[in-house]
């Protein structure tokens, strides 16, 4: 962050940066093209994203009356590869957790 205090309302500046007003939370998108543009931005509201990838879940999640039959099929496409990757988050969590309860029980016998 350069500083800015969050507490108080965007400035036109800092609205093209990826700060929204209302629910919305800031994104603060990397500068991608020459223009200095995000990697992708949403074509209904402007906000900008990381990947190609959240945009597409954004719009599924946020403008679904809106898409066209591709969008919809690139919306499962990336609905997939967020639930593979979710699911290999929690397979890591729920290792570690074993892992650190059983090594705790281990040093408590140790211990007691």
């Amino acid at each position: 962050m350069s500083g800015d205090s969050s507490d108080h309302a965007p400035t036109g500046a800092n609205l093209t940066r990826g700060a929204t007003t209302g629910t919305e939370p800031a994104v603060d998108a990397p500068e991608g093209g020459k223009d200095g543009d995000p990697p992708a931005r949403c074509p209904y509201c402007g906000r900008p994203f990381r990947r190609v990838r959240y945009e597409r879940l954004h719009r599924g999640r946020a403008h679904p009356a809106r898409l066209s039959d591709r969008e919809r099929a690139a919306l499962e496409r990336a609905r997939r590869a967020e639930s593979k990757t979710m699911r290999r988050v929690r397979l890591y969590a729920v290792g570690a957790v074993v892992v650190i309860y059983f090594g705790l029980l281990i040093v408590a016998a140790f211990v007691v």
